[in-house]
């Protein structure tokens, strides 16, 4: 059974990724604006991740007998003034989902509670891999400011990113 706190501080997350999500969203509406649908590829990727991660918390949530409850979903920024401009927001914003985590984590410790502890570990490795991810797209899109036809190189690349959702019930 899940502590009433765990639980609350969990729902909270689902609403965080949920957010997320919606940022990604709106992210890509932005790069489909501009004719980048590469970028546009990544971002709509990015929100499928998004929508995994709170769906796993929802049914670890459900898993330990607690209950979800959703909450309203925060509208996500629309405009950026660039596309280094959009990646160095995804940036910022996977740190701080990064601390949300790692704020779950210590509250888990806090609780003794080692299930979720453990449950959690996966989102503490996937963090660094996204927050990887985005700081390398922010150090590419620095690279090429002097360059534009680098930008259609990039499109290109991020158009082969494919969806694929970790083998059901893992933690890994």
């Amino acid at each position: 059974m899940i502590s009433k706190k765990m639980e609350k501080a969990l729902n909270a997350q689902i609403n965080a990724e949920m957010y997320s999500a919606y940022l990604y969203l709106s992210m890509e509406s932005y790069f489909k604006s501009l004719n980048l649908n590469g970028f546009a590829n990544w971002m709509r990727v990015q929100t499928q991740e998004e929508m995994m991660h709170a769906m796993k918390i929802y049914d670890f949530i459900s898993e330990r007998g607690g209950r979800i409850l959703l909450k309203a979903i925060e509208g996500p920024q629309t405009k950026w003034d660039s596309p280094l401009a959009v990646f160095e927001a995804v940036s910022k914003h996977e740190q701080k989902v990064t601390s949300l985590i790692n704020d779950l984590v210590d509250l888990a410790i806090k609780e003794k509670d080692h299930a979720t502890n453990s449950f959690l570990q996966w989102f503490i490795n996937e963090q660094v891999e996204e927050e990887a991810s985005a700081d390398e797209k922010v150090q590419q899109l620095k690279m090429m400011e002097n360059a534009p036809g680098g930008m259609f190189m990039l499109d290109r690349e991020l158009g082969q990113r494919v969806f694929t959702p970790p083998a059901q019930n893992s933690n890994t």
